[in-house]
């Protein structure tokens, strides 16, 4: 990173504690990204308080440092007010830069907290150029590249873009593209796009009616990312910052991974004078496996170990015998009373970590277990087993962090800094200019929340007549043109069909007695379409509008680039719409959670927009309550992807049912070549049409795409739509459930 580069690239450090944010700034990052509180995609890890983040960006500045505050969880309707007065805090605490996922949160900063930098979140899932081209219009400074894209696509992605393009260089990897995994969320509500993800690709797995040979696996848990090699290539390819993953791990994993990024990127073209060292540090902090990732290629063979739990941390030994709450195993490697345990439980894939406070050996207790010995650990409240593995996670830190918590400022002292930003009336003013009401109160003094248009099961109330609502327009959605001999709801207002290399092929081949059925086809455009694919979708796009089709549904807001015209841009990086132009409509896959992201994407040029698909009732009846003229709609029945994944390992075994530990199935699928992962059977909200009438939806949508398209299943499903009743068998999602 030496010779034509007048600049080194940023490192950006983790920071889940105050203690974690001093060691990361005094081994050498050159920013640290930290949550804001209860806005952040890792909600489970602790939330800062406003005097502590003062003191953050205080120190940081102090040493030269940057403070990046990730505000990258979607935002549900009820929470604008609450964000509305945390922005108009941080807007005095003045961090470098926010982190972003969510459109409302976009829209509600762009109009009046512009002074903050705004950084898209690789939960945007900037995959493409047409992705960095929108968000670069959008006004972003930076970039997060999605984790899936290689060095050759950045090189491409910069040179159409040359926005500041920031990627994840170590720590975990998802499986699934980010801001594409419904996984967790379908398994519980707990939402990965809201920081709650349980990591259910971390589980074992098996095949259904595997065969001989054919063992259960960690099919989907992925190596850790390190990328130590590749940075010189990096820098040159456009990246401007360095990331590394992980705000809730320890203080004595981020100091030494920092330390050793520092060593890699001072060293410029000189890496080899220093892998030995950096490599030792990077061991000691206690990883996964590494993998380079998807850097030098799509498909790395060292991304997922299929057979190894992918645990973190240095395997430590296997139970042989666990009673009254202690566990006797042969030490693998050393281990300290203090040092962190983590035990992975073989049957249930559940784990659980504590810190060692006993060590036995032969009746003695031993402040240290010497690899090689005989020992018994205690493990408060949990149940092992034999056959259960440990894996020491953390070593025993307190000596080697002593005093640098202490070097920050006290958090107490910016509690009067606090209390005088807090009375500026900032908030008040946004809010009543959203017209949302008053500022938030004290939780204790809160009233109830207002429900708004309630979500009914559609039936006639006891003790009262209410008129039966107008029927509700449902559209249809499939996989490809076999859709158009479909008779399954009755004369539905659209026909959607995915645009791919094999639809395109058979609207080429289709008779002329179905081209008035062609001209109501909607186009729906995946989520995912890779760099190298671009120009197909641009040229196709631009030939189908020719001919006449006008309606399309945009699975990624980057894809508003293959409309937009080139004097025609709005003020937030859309189109402006005419008569001439397409008619867009947004898949629920833009994850739009709020009425701001609906009025957002109004202001683009997309006027009608899917609802997100794994929202709860009454945050969806919410959205619906503060609309103004969009359209919205909701998926109601369907297989959606649980997640969208780039990797197709030799091992996976496609249109196959694989099973959790807990029973639940799933099927493993390929499309639009990516790996996508569908529930065993869809999910049906159909008999709930009334009520989302009366919420104020204006249409729903049935997505037959990985159905079967049978007969058979056909008039089943006829059958079941025609049903009045709510069927108490049919998955829902999380409609009668809560949303985390």
């Amino acid at each position: 990173m030496t010779g034509s580069l007048l600049k080194k690239p940023e490192l950006l450090a983790p920071a889940g504690s105050l203690e974690v944010f001093a060691t990361a700034v005094e081994e050498g990052a050159d920013a640290v990204y930290i949550g804001a509180p209860a806005w952040n995609a890792r909600a489970l890890a602790k939330n800062f308080t406003p005097e502590e983040l003062a003191a953050m960006i205080d120190y940081g500045h102090k040493n030269g440092v940057k403070v990046y505050l990730a505000m990258n969880s979607l935002v549900k309707e009820e929470e604008i007010p609450q964000l509305v007065e945390l922005l108009a805090l941080l807007e005095q605490l003045a961090p470098d830069a926010l982190i972003i996922q969510d459109l409302g949160l976009y829209s509600l900063v762009r109009k009046y907290f512009p002074s903050f930098a705004l950084h898209a979140s690789t939960l945007m899932g900037a995959h493409n150029s047409l992705a960095v081209e929108q968000f670069a219009d959008m006004g972003f400074k930076r970039v997060v590249l999605a984790r899936e894209v290689t060095l050759a696509e950045t090189i491409k992605i910069h040179a159409r873009c040359p926005v500041e393009l920031e990627v994840f260089v170590h720590g975990a990897l998802c499986f699934s593209y980010s801001g594409l995994c419904l996984f967790s969320s379908y398994l519980g509500g707990k939402s990965g796009l809201r920081g709650r993800c349980v990591q259910p690709c971390r589980r074992r797995y098996s095949w259904a009616d595997a065969g001989r040979g054919q063992h259960p696996g960690y099919f989907f848990s992925m190596n850790d990312l390190e990328a130590i090699e590749l940075l010189p290539q990096l820098a040159r390819a456009g990246v401007v910052s360095f990331k590394i993953e992980g705000r809730m791990r320890s203080a004595s994993y981020v100091g030494a991974v920092v330390k050793a990024y520092r060593q890699i990127i001072d060293a410029g073209d000189n890496i080899a004078e220093v892998l030995p060292q950096v490599r030792g540090l990077l061991h000691d902090a206690m990883g996964r496996r590494p993998t380079g990732g998807y850097f030098s290629t799509p498909q790395p063979a060292d991304a997922i170990t299929p057979f190894q739990t992918g645990n973190i941390g240095h395997f430590l030994g296997r139970v042989t015998g666990a009673r009254g709450g202690r566990v006797s195993v042969i030490l693998q490697e050393a281990v300290e009373s203090g040092d962190r345990v983590r035990l992975h439980q073989e049957e249930s894939g559940e784990r659980s970590s504590f810190t060692v406070k006993e060590i036995l050996h032969e009746g003695r207790v031993l402040d240290r277990g010497e690899k090689g010995g005989a020992v018994s650990l205690f493990l408060p409240g949990v149940q092992a087993e034999a056959g259960d593995v440990l894996y020491k996670v953390d070593v025993r830190s307190r000596r080697q962090m002593e005093g640098r918590k202490s070097r920050l400022t006290p958090p107490a002292q910016f509690k009067k800094m606090i209390e005088k930003a807090g009375k500026q009336g900032r908030a008040q003013s946004v809010l009543k200019a959203l017209a949302l009401g008053p500022a938030p109160v004290p939780q204790h003094q809160r009233p109830a929340p207002s429900r708004g248009r309630q979500v009914t099961s559609g039936k006639q109330p006891a003790g009262g007549r209410r008129d039966k609502p107008a029927g509700l327009p449902v559209w249809l959605k499939g996989g490809d043109l076999r859709l158009l001999n479909q008779a399954v709801v009755e004369r539905p207002e659209r026909l959607l069909v995915t645009l791919d290399r094999e639809s395109l092929r058979q609207l080429q081949q289709q008779k002329k007695s179905q081209q008035h059925l062609l001209k109501a086809i909607t186009w729906v455009l995946p989520p995912v379409i890779l760099e190298d694919d671009v120009p197909f979708y641009r040229q196709s796009v631009t030939e189908l509008v020719r001919q006449g089709f006008r309606q399309w549904m945009v699975g990624h807001i980057g894809q508003l680039q293959l409309f937009a015209a080139p004097a025609g841009r709005a003020g937030a990086g859309g189109r402006r719409p005419s008569a001439a132009q397409p008619e867009l409509c947004g898949d629920y896959t833009l994850n739009v959670l709020n009425s701001l992201a609906v009025g957002l994407l109004r202001e683009m040029g997309v006027e009608t927009v899917l609802l997100a698909i794994e929202a709860d009732r009454e945050a969806l009846q919410k959205v619906c309550a503060h609309k103004k003229k969009s359209r919205a709609g909701l998926v109601v029945f369907g297989r959606p992807p649980l997640f969208t994944a780039r990797l197709q390992p030799d091992f996976f075994q496609f249109n196959k049912t694989f099973i959790s530990p807990r029973g639940e199935r799933f099927e493993l699928v390929r499309k639009w070549g990516q790996t996508l992962a569908l529930p065993d059977k869809p999910f049906s909200l159909y008999s709930q049409l009334a009520g989302l009438k009366e919420a104020g939806f204006d249409f729903v949508l049935v997505d037959l795409s990985f159905v079967p398209l049978h007969k058979k299943e056909m008039a089943a499903l006829r059958k079941s739509f025609a049903s009045k009743s709510r069927d108490r068998s049919v998955d829902t999602f999380n409609f009668f459930r809560t949303l985390q």
